[in-house]
């Protein structure tokens, strides 16, 4: 059952090795995953493996690799893994690419039998460490027989007990639920009520029903080393990482260096020792993260988790160092040695070294964007960014100012200027207690001359890291001092300020500026990151910035295409990016040009370094793209693949001189802009709905009664920074703009509200011609985004009638833009009519999914046009192509137990952090797939609750009546159960929010006496801060919340299925 595949040669016979994916992108579970297993399947495919992957993620690029033999697009469940390993009977199963997933899952199949009956063997690790690392008191154990500290912890299964315990080791206590991922349910807790309160939910949340409380020793030093280990016993350190947040605050919030910089080298051995110390007891074949809590200010170290897996920080390592993990640990999973592995990255080296830093790397973490929540995000235990970005430089001030204009964050501005204005009192209570931003109060504090002492008391973050803030804080002071300066502009600039930094100080515009250093030939040079700082020669090196003498980077003779990457993932902008990244850096390769890649993401396939020709680990800023394209001199550019980043630096490239490939004068608006107006529309002969620009309230209120209730409005309207907001009535809409009047002088456009059925297409077009590959019907109605909505390939409601006019439409708009390379269509079709909603001029986050469903190179197919090829001579007549026979559904994942500020009620803001497939021969059966992969799941009977609308209770009656019919019993709010009283719906009534007692809603939910919400009352009634409770606490205990009635109607749909009849025959 234990250890790994004896040693094969290089090409074997072709062994089956099963691969469990990630599953879908969350919080805590990103897309870092997907990049490992990209290295991963490589690896054991060049080494004459099999690879069979199982995965749910449709934007996983994994899945795109044409060397995996099979891909099994399905629910990562033990009922599904086992008919898979029933039918392919693999030798082994990698376990360590999916994270505690992969754990939990392969735990649950031994316990099943199927893993012995099959004689199926894991890679990597065993399950003898698998239980030994995440059940506490065998971790306990292992680490009292290795005489390395460990905090006094217990795990428990009752409040009761945790409560006697806590008291013992005296509060504040750490609470984790067992098996968990990333520190969901997880919190600090200094008192009885927050306590009894977290174990709770804790206990549900914990997938074997059992918490860990823990000492806290919040504010000690967070180290991570990161470790290999072969089968004869040789280990290596590849780096060390050091957390400048303290321990108490999740290390993927936390802003983390590499390597460590404020540990003695007594504490470094000794730390390193330790590691390897772990690692070799647990005889692991691959890779281990080690994570120790240091005491700041006297000796002594607590091991406070170790990972013998794939981790988000062995991708952030692996990223930093260049040395490539992921494809190393493979290799030794499968019994080779250091010795025998040769370093992909370095000329006739073997892998056996440990790799050698001459500069800094700053992990930054990107939190969800703000539009989706007003308040700050407070840290913790528990992890809530969606992203992290990755700063390189040659000290960590120029590293961590690269991070942070990586974020992409447009409204930074207008927070630092807010933070400015706080008190003194509100500004020491920010740094006490963390936030996301607590970076910007640090900076503030200093420019009022707090002391790094008390700094350091209010924070417990090291006063090394203190003294480079105030290092910053000291060189704005001096450049304000000395405008026009040349040594302090050049001093500057080495410590990574912009030229937008230096431009605002100095009361001057960027461009003055660029000219003056033009004029002092001030100018980054680039600088390897090759793993050895230098000692060996670099096949694959990949490049960063600094202002020092010596440039490292030199431009190709062959022509080269610039293509720039999505940047960091969040909310509307995930893995799906990444994704069409990667598919156009190979058509590029593929059509006999070099791949010049641009990007600031650790986590993205991307960014790994064997796959573009060149890659420069930078900022996407116009700043950084420019000094880049000033070296490359490429042919053209690439935007229409990486979201709204490509657009925003649209304009920065042509000021260069550089051709955007699709962008001509007839369709320049749509790129430059990211929209079309209203007139213009016009123009294209395709009808939409009514529209206008409004830029003020009296305009707005008066189209708006024209128009009818409800309406859109589309603030800062363009596809690369879009917040659009639905108003049912005029008081809304008056209320709105008079709070956000400021953000709104320069315009937004207001937009009829259609009720109908919403489509999309993703178009690839030569000029003249158009190929459709798929179109998608959404589930949800309108008012709800679309990546948020369930989709379904090919349409089931959608006549031939339609779908000819959507080619019809499509070949229009083309033809009357000159557009070549990928648009994304948007239609509705509401009482007969289509109307086009929406024009993207670039690849949508559907083309992955579509992709997967259609077998069409969908990407590789645009790139072609794009780079002159038309689609008659690809092979493509202009049509739809026929679907297959399998129904594909796109489901939303979300990650609200994290994002506890943000509303779940679902509207036209996207909030979903990924997403799922679901695919067989019968809509229900794809339907059930979809719920299962997302971990929606209903039982077959048991209470459930509705509060709904006014308005949408005459249609929550027939989904009442369903449920009931098939075994649930109905409970409703006050109102809502008069009504289902009226029209003959047995129903128990529910005391409101504000009632106590035990039939109190939120009591109900939190006592396990309610199976399922369906809660479709938006947040702007007066009962607005009940019914966000309502649906916040469903969230909190793990109950399944629908906020769409289509979306209750489609999982109904699936339980009817499944559900036999007990009809009485008289």
């Amino acid at each position: 059952m234990n250890g790994s595949i004896k040693s094969l040669p290089e090409k074997n016979n072709g062994t089956k090795i099963l691969i469990i994916g990630p599953g879908p992108t969350t919080i805590g579970q990103g897309e870092e995953f997907d990049s490992a297993g990209v290295q991963i399947c490589t690896a054991l495919t060049q080494a004459g493996y099999q690879v069979i992957l199982v995965n749910s993620n449709p934007d996983s690029i994994m899945a795109a690799k044409n060397e995996v033999a099979k891909v099994y697009v399905e629910p990562l469940t033990v009922d599904f893994m086992t008919r898979i390993l029933r039918k392919e009977t693999p030798a082994a199963i990698l376990p360590t690419l999916a994270g505690k997933l992969g754990f939990n899952l392969v735990l649950a199949l031994a316990e099943a039998g199927i893993l012995k009956e099959l004689h199926i063997k894991l890679l990597g690790t065993n399950l003898n460490v698998i239980n030994q690392v995440e059940t506490p008191a065998l971790f306990k154990a292992l680490m009292h027989q290795l005489k390395q500290p460990i905090l006094e912890s217990v795990s428990v299964d009752t409040v009761t007990a945790g409560i006697a315990f806590a008291r013992k080791i005296k509060f504040p206590v750490i609470v984790r639920p067992s098996h968990a991922n990333e520190g969901i349910g997880g919190s600090i807790c200094s008192n009885v009520a927050e306590l009894t309160e977290t174990v709770k939910n804790a206990l549900k949340l914990s997938p074997i029903h059992q918490v860990l409380i823990e000492k806290s020793v919040t504010g000690y030093k967070e180290i991570e080393y990161e470790v290999l280990r072969d089968h004869a016993d040789n280990a290596l350190v590849v780096c060390n990482m050091e957390n400048v947040d303290p321990v108490g605050i999740h290390t993927g919030d936390s802003i983390v260096t590499i390597p460590a910089l404020t540990l003695s080298d007594k504490q470094t051995q000794q730390l390193r020792d330790a590691a390897l110390k772990i690692v070799r007891s647990l005889k692991i074949k691959g890779n281990c993260n080690v994570q120790f809590a240091l005491a700041p200010e006297r000796a002594g170290y607590y091991v406070l988790a170790v990972k013998p897996r794939l981790s988000r920080s062995s991708i952030l390592a692996a990223k930093a160092t260049g040395y490539p993990i992921a494809q190393i640990a493979a290799k030794l999973a499968i019994g080779r040695s250091f010795d025998q592995i040769s370093s992909p990255i370095l000329a006739n080296v073997t892998a056996a070294y440990e790799p050698s830093l001459d500069y800094v790397v700053t992990k930054f973490p990107r939190w969800a964007d703000q539009h989706l929540t007003t308040k700050s995000y407070r840290l913790g235990t528990q992890m809530q960014s969606s992203g992290e970005v990755m700063g390189i430089g040659r000290n960590f001030e120029a590293s961590l100012l690269k991070a942070v204009r990586s974020l992409a964050l447009a409204s930074l501005p207008q927070e630092i200027a807010k933070i400015k204005q706080v008190s003194d009192a509100e500004l020491t209570d920010k740094l006490v207690h963390p936030q996301n931003n607590r970076l910007f109060y640090l900076l503030e504090a200093l420019r009022r001359h707090y002391e790094l002492a008390e700094l350091n008391e209010l924070t417990k973050i090291d006063l090394f890291f203190l003294a480079k803030l105030r290092h910053i804080v000291n060189l704005e002071r001096t450049l304000k001092a000395k405008k026009g300066d040349l040594a302090s502009l050049r001093l500057a600039k080495r410590y990574g300020f912009t030229d937008v930094n230096i431009s605002h100080l100095w009361q001057m515009s960027v461009d003055q500026l660029r000219r003056m250093r033009r004029e002092a030939n001030i100018w980054p040079v680039y600088k390897m990151v090759d793993s050895c700082a230098g000692e060996w020669p670099a096949e694959h090196p990949y490049y960063y910035s600094t202002y020092e003498t010596e440039n490292e980077s030199q431009a190709t003779a062959k022509p080269a295409i610039l293509i720039l990457g999505a940047g960091p993932a969040r909310i509307g902008q995930g893995a799906e990016f990444d994704y069409l990244t990667v598919q156009a850096i190979k058509a590029v390769q593929q059509a006999g040009y070099q791949a010049i890649v641009v990007n600031d993401n650790p986590a993205a396939v991307s960014t790994d370094f064997m796959l573009a020709d060149k890659l420069y680990f930078e900022p996407l800023t116009t700043e950084e793209v420019l000094n880049i394209v000033a070296i490359e001199q490429p042919v053209g550019a690439l935007v229409q693949f990486s979201g709204r980043t490509g657009l925003k630096l649209t304009q920065t490239l042509l000021a260069a001189g550089i051709k955007i490939l699709g962008r001509t004068e007839k369709n320049a608006p749509l790129y430059d802009q990211g929209r079309y107006l209203r007139q213009e529309t016009l123009q294209l002969m395709m009808p939409q709905p009514k529209s206008s620009m409004v830029d003020n309230q009296a305009t707005a209120l008066k189209l708006a009664a024209e128009m009818t209730y409800p309406v859109l409005l589309h603030v800062n309207h363009t596809h690369y920074q879009q917040l659009v907001r639905q108003f049912d009535q005029p008081a809304q809409l008056a209320a709105y703009w008079a709070k956000h009047a400021a953000n709104l002088k320069s315009g937004a456009l207001l937009t009829h509200y259609l009720k109908g059925q919403k489509y999309t297409l993703d178009v690839i077009a030569d000029g003249q011609q158009v190929l459709i590959p798929g179109i998608l019907e959404y589930i949800e109605r309108t008012s709800i985004h679309t990546g948020d909505s369930l989709a379904v390939y090919p349409p089931q409601s959608l006549s031939k009638k339609y779908q000819t006019q959507m080619l019809t439409i499509s070949q229009n708009i083309i033809r009357k833009l000159n557009y070549r390379g990928i648009m994304n269509i948007q239609f509705i079709l509401s009482q007969n009519q289509l109307y086009v909603i929406a024009l993207k001029p670039y690849a949508n986050r559907t083309v992955p999914f579509l992709s997967q469903a259609t077998g069409c190179p969908i990407t590789n197919l645009a790139v072609q046009v794009l780079l002159g090829t038309n689609l008659n001579e690809l092979g493509y007549q202009q049509a739809i192509l026929t679907p297959k026979s399998t129904v594909f559904i796109k489901a939303p994942m979300f990650s609200f137990a994290q994002l506890k500020n943000v509303d779940s009620f679902l509207g036209p803001q996207m909030k979903s952090t990924g997403e799922v497939i679901g695919n067989d021969l019968t809509l229900e059966k794809a339907l059930y797939k979809a719920f299962v992969a997302c971990k929606l799941h209903l039982p077959n009977f048991g209470t459930i609750l509705f509060t709904v609308n006014p308005a949408d209770k005459i249609v929550v009656v027939d989904l009442a009546k369903r449920f009931y019919e098939i075994g649930f019993r109905i409970a409703a709010t006050a109102d809502t159960a008069s009504y289902f009283k009226q029209v003959g719906i047995k129903v128990a009534p529910m005391a409101p929010v504000k009632a106590g007692g035990a039939q109190n809603i939120l009591t109900a939910l939190a006592a396990g006496k309610i199976q399922a919400v369906v809660n479709t009352e938006a947040t702007t009634t007066q009962t607005a801060i009940s019914v966000f409770q309502i649906r916040q606490t469903a969230i909190k205990y793990g109950i399944p919340l629908f906020t769409s009635l289509d979306t209750t109607n489609a999982i109904l749909r699936v339980l009817e299925s499944r559900t036999f009849t007990t009809t009485p025959l008289t």
